[in-house]
């Protein structure tokens, strides 16, 4: 079983960085997809370099935003766990609450937008609570099980087949209230359907194991003290990062068509912790790289109330009940439209931060996880 080491947790700021890398991201790549508008209409308005920029990006952002959130959410985990273990206090119930506070907050994101992930992960987070006591090297083991994507394996070695014509019949009913409703049969729409079309997608693209992965990789990372500087630390996130750009480098080159279902989440893992494992190091080994990400930092402190203002800003822009421009913008101007929601948002935290330490939605969600607690 573990228990604590009684050594500090003080503030990563790498890891704020981090998340405000993977909020941006999201934001981008939702931009891409027109906040899951998939018309059959013309675009009014496009570009020759669209197919590029979309694929590009698709290389970069999809499945790999969301995983390093994931990551971030088990160390997070992590840190307020190992303290209320060095002052006595068992966490269990009170993050099994914080779950259930953040499930209520993907309820109100997905009123706005479909695609919601808050309400799995407060699914997802609720497993890490049996998981924190397990020793760690029963933890790493589990970390390998899910990692080489085991429902995916299964299927490849067994012939099974998985039906996913539940999730594009559900697909085309949101799809067309998207487009076509209004915003009240939007809301109702995405509250009907949302969940459902969310935990189908985590089955189809193969995220539904590695989620789970990656939440539990974040608890022991902080476990095993690898995003502070300390020791041999710095040599061990150089050798993932050369490993990850080895594999991601030679499954860019292999035609692994007849077993993507299998291997592409797999190749997904690799690029996140490619991208994961430069910034770490980077971080620590040039000091203007450190400064170049400080906004990022402050994006990434506030990366809930980020989160649910890009659903509200990016669906108003898109959506058909808004401005419509899912059939007006080409990819690229789409891109563009989601870089100008990054910096506006970016203000408002800015402008946030000045008289608060903890952004709207962060702030909140401390004061209602800890309700009732003693002082």
């Amino acid at each position: 079983m573990y228990k604590t080491r009684n050594l500090p947790n003080t503030r990563i700021e790498v890891a704020d960085a981090l998340r405000g890398i993977a909020v941006a991201g999201i934001i981008l790549y939702h931009s891409v997809e027109h906040f899951n508008i998939f018309t059959a209409e013309p675009v009014a308005h496009t570009l020759p370099c669209d197919d590029l920029v979309a694929n590009v990006l698709a290389w970069l952002l999809s499945g790999k935003m969301y995983g390093i959130f994931a990551m971030l959410f088990g160390l997070s985990f992590f840190i307020m766990n190992d303290n209320q273990q060095q002052k006595g206090r068992c966490f269990s119930g009170r993050f099994a609450w914080r779950m259930c506070l953040l499930f209520l907050f993907g309820v109100v994101n997905v009123a706005f937008y479909d695609g919601d992930i808050l309400m799995l992960y407060a699914c997802y987070g609720l497993l890490l609570i049996p998981i924190s006591y397990l020793p760690s090297a029963v933890v790493w083991c589990l970390i390998g099980l899910l990692a080489i994507q085991p429902v995916e394996l299964y299927c490849l070695l067994t012939g099974a087949t998985i039906d996913h014509s539940t999730l594009w019949e559900l697909y085309g009913r949101i799809n067309a209230a998207h487009e076509h409703g209004t915003f009240l049969e939007n809301t109702a729409t995405n509250l009907r359907y949302g969940f459902a079309v969310n935990f189908l997608f985590n089955v189809y693209s193969g995220r539904l194991t590695q989620l789970l992965c990656l939440f539990i990789l974040g608890m022991q990372l902080g476990r095993e003290r690898l995003f502070y500087n300390e020791g041999n630390n710095l040599r061990t996130w150089h050798i993932l990062l050369g490993a990850s750009a080895v594999a991601t480098l030679v499954l860019s080159i292999v035609d692994f068509s007849a077993v993507q279902a299998w291997l592409k989440p797999i190749y997904n893992l690799c690029i996140l912790l490619m991208i994961v494992s430069a910034v770490v190091s980077a971080w620590y080994a040039f000091a203007g790289f450190r400064r170049a990400l400080s906004h990022l930092c402050t994006f990434g402190r506030a990366s809930l109330t980020n989160y649910l203002l890009q659903s509200v800003i990016g669906c108003a822009i898109f959506c058909g009940y808004g401005l419509a421009c899912y059939r007006k913008l080409g990819v690229t101007y789409a891109v563009l439209v989601g870089a100008g929601m990054v910096v506006v948002q970016y203000l408002f935290v800015r402008w946030w931060f000045k008289s608060h330490s903890r952004g709207p939605l962060e702030g909140l969600w401390r004061k209602l996880t800890w309700i009732g607690a003693e002082k």
